[in-house]
């Protein structure tokens, strides 16, 4: 038994132990999702969530003993939200049509997002370092944590509530779409990428590929616009 115990001592401090659990987590969580027929429910990161949590809660891991194994997958946001540009590409002439809304949309967007986060604040009196971290949380990760950070703000807390979003905005979306009787996948996929980032354009591209696109030009765009608004809003506000 203590030789057990002391293997598993040795593979809880070997960074590739927890990529493999990352990434069989959800490859489990995909099927899982699968077998449910991409149920807005059942998505996939947030299984992932549910069952890496859970490996490390009955493992006693603590969170850096994990990311240090896991950091790998997160350095492949960056080239994965790159990828993106390819559909982007692709569809150009189908972007251009619809452009002017698109600009609209995002202007809108944006600002209520981060008008909603700071009124929801003052109402609550939220502190100020929770708010800023607050701010980004429609934005994909990485920028997100960089605005935070660079406003004063704590950067693993925005990276909770980027997922957090993320994750609610997938569920959401199909269903409440479809509540508001929008058929055009152009407009559901732009949504889901301006509210919930990469989960949104993850789930967006399982429901259409125009969608998925639409929804990669908003979560881009977003990220973009919200470095800018962001600074700006929390200045005036303090």
């Amino acid at each position: 038994m203590s030789g057990d115990f002391s293997l598993w001592v040795y593979l809880a401090r070997t960074p590739l132990l927890w990529l493999t659990v990352t990434l069989t987590s959800y490859v489990l969580a995909d099927r899982i999702a699968v077998a449910t027929g991409r149920h807005p429910i059942a998505n996939p990161v947030l299984i992932t969530v549910i069952l890496v949590g859970t490996v490390l809660a009955v493992t006693g891991t603590p969170y850096p003993t994990y990311f240090e194994g896991a950091q790998f997958v997160h350095f492949l946001l960056g080239p994965a939200t790159v990828v993106l540009a390819m559909p982007l590409y692709e569809r150009r002439a189908t972007v251009l049509r619809a452009l002017v809304p698109m600009l609209a949309a995002l202007v809108a967007g944006a600002a209520t997002t981060l008008a909603v986060v700071i009124v929801l604040a003052r109402l609550l009196d939220i502190p100020q370092p929770i708010l800023i971290s607050l701010a980004p949380k429609s934005v994909t990760s990485g920028v997100a944590m960089g605005i935070a950070e660079a406003l004063g703000g704590d950067p693993t807390l925005t990276a909770i509530l980027v997922i957090l979003t993320g994750i609610i905005g997938a569920i959401l979306v199909t269903p409440l779409m479809n509540l508001l009787r929008i058929t055009d996948m152009r407009a559901r996929g732009f949504a889901a990428g301006l509210a919930a980032h990469g989960i949104g354009t993850a789930r967006a591209f399982q429901v259409s590929e125009t969608a998925g696109t639409f929804a990669g030009i908003a979560m881009g765009l977003n990220a973009f616009l919200t470095a800018i608004l962001a600074p700006l809003a929390l200045h005036l506000l303090f």
